[in-house]
């Protein structure tokens, strides 16, 4: 999963009725086979993460 500063981020949730999350890319760190985002979430909380399975990229226009 490649991800840019300014990309999209939706993490989908993992049990039936869980709310989605959405926020910015605005850091990238790691290496390519282990990328680690550091991710704004909408709400305006941070979180360093590594992306699995329920995450989604949004490349920016």
């Amino acid at each position: 999963m490649r991800a840019i500063v300014g990309d999209r981020v939706i993490i989908h949730g993992r049990i039936v009725g869980a709310a989605e999350r959405a926020g910015e890319v605005i850091d990238v760190r790691g290496s390519e086979d282990n990328p680690l985002l550091l991710v704004r979430y909408d709400d305006g909380h941070e979180v360093l993460l590594s992306p699995g399975s329920d995450c989604e990229v949004r490349h920016a226009p």
